[in-house]
């Protein structure tokens, strides 16, 4: 066997010395795989997948990795969270160029939006992660399939291959890392031209005069903020009573304020009734989510973020009797496998919140419940980020949530008007909120609306973590001038006085 193996790595290392090289790789790696058992299949190369499929490998385990996508990285990192990113940066550079530059003394005589050159940078950002995340396979010695994997026993995958053909993976452990897809809405059919999906907001060839956003969550409002910085006009359509309903209530006011303050529109408690694209345009019809008379609005562009849904469906789930809830997810136990032995599920298939750093940090705890060991996952201390600007960051429990709880509690905030690093480079929008029990003072939520704030959560995460109190944050030293002082001067208020204000 091991001979055997040799022979086909020193062959497949031949031919991809030949022009034809892209062609056979994925088929070679099949048939290696194929031939092979390995300890851990795991179907779908995003971010839990092919963090799952790395961690397997460095723990000693033949490990192969099949991705329908052709390039790994799943939604995230092809088209999610890193070109969103991509796009979200370059049109706050303009925003900033054509707003704010000229208070610091920065002029010049013409501005103007480069859309090709802008989708091309987060084009290059995207190819170089992903052809990144293949050379960390190879190092690794991850066996990475190209194609559609369907499982047909607990122990086999059977693959389309993208290239043609088909193969089949054996596996003693397989890990289902499918993801998730966009949730559709009744009536509403996206094409990716003039309704479209985050997928299709990511790759608009020109600027809408007016875009409506269905869905007032994450993704919406990211993808609304791009295109309102680069002139849309935009309006935020939201069934619920508020935009970001897991978000904080007094942080949730302050940062809708912020985005009308930008010019961004809201309509809240509505629901979309009908969609008339027959036009050159799109006509959507809404009335109150109560019921009560309607409207219409007009929009070149219309994008459909009504949150995602596990990608579970036609892989062969039922064929092996994994089980499911209604809404498609699989179930799973403390380790992460599932009611069938040896298969388990990870990320977004699973229920939690759809996040790519909470499936990367299942992939790691899975992998090592695999390999006899003892993974862990706090789901408590799952930091969430907005990444508009201010960003909006926020971990553990929610002033409303702790107040359900009838635990007592204190709270303390922090104005950013009042951090010496915000006033000084003219970005002082925002605060920082901390809520403690009020008996030990342990840290219990901590939500944050600042510049970077995705960046300063993860202190709160680690206090979240190891159980510190607000007193552990304020007697901690923070470099000056920074807008983390911003964190400190709010444990400060929890469980004394604050210094600046």
């Amino acid at each position: 066997m091991a001979m055997a193996s040799l022979a086909r790595r020193r062959a497949a290392d031949a031919l991809l010395r030949r022009p034809q090289a892209a062609a056979w790789a994925s088929a070679l790696r099949a048939y290696a795989a194929s031939g092979e058992e390995s300890d851990v299949v795991v179907i779908g190369g995003g971010p839990g997948g092919y963090v799952a499929a790395i961690k397997a490998a460095q723990m000693g385990l033949k490990t192969t990795c099949i991705e329908k996508r052709g390039t790994l990285g799943g939604t995230c990192l092809n088209v999610g969270c890193i070109p969103s990113k991509a796009l979200l940066h370059s049109s706050h550079m303009y925003h900033e160029a054509k707003s704010s530059f000229a208070h610091h003394g920065v002029k010049f005589s013409n501005l103007e939006i480069d859309l090709p050159a802008m989708m091309a940078q987060k084009d290059k950002a995207v190819a170089g992660l992903t052809k990144g995340i293949e050379g960390l396979f190879k190092k690794n010695k991850v066996d990475y399939v190209k194609g559609f994997g369907k499982l047909v026993s607990p122990s086999e995958v059977s693959v389309d291959l993208i290239d043609g053909g088909s193969t089949t993976v054996k596996g003693k452990n397989i890990i289902i890392a499918t993801g998730s897809d966009v949730k559709s809405l009744p009536g509403v059919t996206i094409d990716e031209k003039k309704i479209v999906s985050s997928t299709g907001a990511l790759a608009l060839q020109e600027i809408p005069k007016k875009l409506v956003v269905i869905g007032a969550g994450y993704i919406g409002l990211e993808m609304g903020s791009v295109w309102n910085r680069l002139g849309s006009e935009v309006t935020v359509v939201e069934f619920a009573p508020d935009i970001v309903p897991s978000m904080d209530g007094e942080i949730r006011k302050q940062f809708q304020r912020m985005l009308e303050k930008q010019k961004m529109k809201f309509m809240l408690k509505t629901k979309v009734v009908g969609v008339d694209t027959s036009g050159s345009g799109v006509k959507l019809t809404v009335e109150p989510a109560a019921g009560g008379e309607q409207s219409v609005l007009d929009a070149d562009i219309v994008l459909v973020s009504a949150g995602r849904t596990p990608y579970t469906a036609g892989i062969g789930l039922d064929t092996i009797g994994v089980e499911m809830d209604k809404g498609g997810r699989i179930l799973v136990d403390k380790r992460f496998m599932t009611n069938v032995n040896g298969v388990y599920a990870i990320g977004d298939a699973i229920p939690g919140p759809m996040l790519a750093h909470k499936a990367e940090e299942d992939g790691v705890a899975c992998v090592e419940f695999i390999a006899g060991k003892e993974g862990h996952v706090d789901y408590d201390t799952v930091p969430g980020v907005v990444y508009t600007h201010p960003e909006v960051a926020s971990v553990g429990k929610t002033e409303e949530q702790v107040k359900a709880s009838g635990i007592a509690y204190q709270v303390g905030k922090f104005p950013l008007m009042a951090n010496s690093r915000a006033k000084a480079i003219d970005d002082a929008e925002g605060l920082v909120k901390v809520v403690a029990e009020k008996e030990t003072d342990r840290i219990l939520g901590v939500h944050i609306m600042a510049p970077n704030a995705g960046e300063i959560i993860h202190e709160a995460v680690l206090a979240l973590q190891y159980g510190a109190s607000s007193e552990d944050i304020a007697r901690t030293c923070h470099a000056h001038p920074t807008v983390s002082e911003a964190l400190k001067e709010a444990c400060l208020q929890t469980y004394t006085k604050a210094i600046h204000i």
